[in-house]
């Protein structure tokens, strides 16, 4: 019966799903050319918010935790699992205040009305996971970036999403060059729980009436132990909370 219902549910996210897509494009555009980074990050902003009210239509429904001393005036390097594509709206809604910046594959700086736009011109780092010399370099000027505006980066260790919420293993490569790049600011761990649950049935249908959970650990500063060690803490943390 569940499955059943999710085929019209689907129906009716996917249009409104790629209607944002579409209508939020030109508004990015807009906003950045008119009122520059501020103005464009407002318009993400909303543009999340949208999505996430879209992921409403089935029955979705967000558990945000985390902690209140998370500073908003200085560079915070968030890291977490990653579920799903849908990971991303409330990371970037939730977290609004600390400027995310997401470290991506270069395949989704192109042909994605709005998410393209947002990659190419919003701060992130697109990489070529093929090329370990340039995603270093780029990795490297994107530290450069972190540290000098007081922004915040989002990381998936993982490389891909799980497709069963199971963890994989964390490549530690791009994380070690922030860390070096930033080594006086914060990392704060984060799990995310069942976002995969809405791709249990493939893309058609989508799951429906999922809870997805993100739980945001408390703050580590980078300076508080060598790097390996931090990063075997950090993976650790996120993975004792995956359900």
């Amino acid at each position: 019966m569940e499955k059943i219902l999710a085929y019209p549910l689907s129906v009716i996210f996917y249009f409104f799903f790629f209607l944002n897509l579409l209508l939020f494009h030109p508004i990015q555009w807009v906003c950045l050319k008119l009122g520059g980074y501020e103005a464009h990050k407002k318009s993400v902003d909303i543009f999340n918010l949208f999505l996430l009210r879209c992921l409403n239509l089935l029955g979705t429904t967000f558990d945000i935790q985390k902690p209140a001393n998370i500073p908003t005036d200085r560079t915070v390097i968030f890291v977490s699992n990653h579920q799903g594509m849908y990971d991303i709206p409330p990371l970037i809604w939730y977290f609004r205040k600390h400027h995310p910046k997401f470290v991506s594959k270069k395949e989704l700086g192109h042909g994605i009305p709005s998410i393209s736009f947002n990659l190419r011109h919003g701060g992130s780092v697109l990489i070529d996971r093929k090329n370990r010399r340039e995603s270093l370099q780029k990795m490297s000027a994107f530290g450069d970036y972190l540290k000098t505006t007081k922004r915040s980066a989002v990381i998936f260790p993982e490389g891909t999403r799980s497709r069963t919420g199971e963890p994989k293993e964390f490549r530690r490569n791009g994380m070690l060059m922030l860390f070096k790049k930033n080594p006086e600011t914060l990392v704060v761990p984060i799990t995310i729980n069942n976002s995969w649950k809405l791709f249990k049935y493939g893309n058609f249908p989508m799951g429906i009436g999922v809870n997805m959970t993100l739980k945001a650990h408390d703050p580590i500063e980078i300076s508080s132990m060598d790097a390996e060690s931090l990063i075997a803490k950090i993976e650790r943390t996120i993975i004792a909370d995956i359900k």
